[in-house]
């Protein structure tokens, strides 16, 4: 009896990285899955946290009470860190666009939105000062000039480094999103 969900050299099915339809366009949806850097440094930032806690509980059987409610303190702002990073991207709904990063979210609504489109340039790398060459998803937005035109989403960005065929999907659905409502 093979077992195919155990071999390595099974095919790649499509269908895993495919976005899930979207059932209620009132509520905000991440047009894309969250990247596997995103997730793994998040999941590094909850590993540190779990080991705080149990800091917290060794602190509080031995120490001092204020000691131990500090660390877990810090605890706490360490999974708030971990959940605001996996929160972070573009947001669709019918209401409009938001754009959340990682201390500010903004919301655009579809009236106010000219175009999304992808564009070549030099992008940041995973976020950090050193640039190279890739594709940014730009908001072009009623009203404003040229030069003032949000960075949505890069290729080398922590959802989408190493993931072109993903990258090239979730623009067509913030596009396809953009098309839809803002003519409407």
């Amino acid at each position: 009896m093979p077992l195919p969900f155990l071999t390595a050299d099974r095919a790649f099915e499509a269908a895993d990285d495919v976005a899930l339809p979207f059932d209620d366009h009132e509520r905000w949806r991440r047009p894309y899955r969250p990247g596997p850097w995103r997730v793994g440094a998040a999941a590094l930032w909850l590993l540190l946290a779990s080991y705080v806690l149990f800091a917290a509980v060794i602190i509080a059987l031995t120490g001092t009470l204020a000691a131990a409610a500090s660390v877990f303190g810090v605890a706490l702002v360490v999974i708030a860190g971990a959940l605001r990073m996996l929160r972070i991207g573009v947001w669709v709904s019918s209401q409009g666009l938001r754009h959340v990063r990682f201390l500010t979210t903004r919301t655009v609504p579809w009236q106010q939105v000219a175009a999304v489109r992808t564009v070549q340039q030099p992008v940041r790398w995973l976020g950090l000062p050193r640039t190279v060459q890739g594709q940014a998803l730009l908001l072009v937005r009623q009203g404003r000039g040229a030069d003032d035109m949000p960075v949505l989403m890069t290729t080398h960005s922590a959802d989408f480094l190493a993931r072109l065929a993903a990258f090239d999907r979730a623009t067509d659905a913030v596009e396809a999103w953009a098309a839809e409502n803002a003519r409407g």
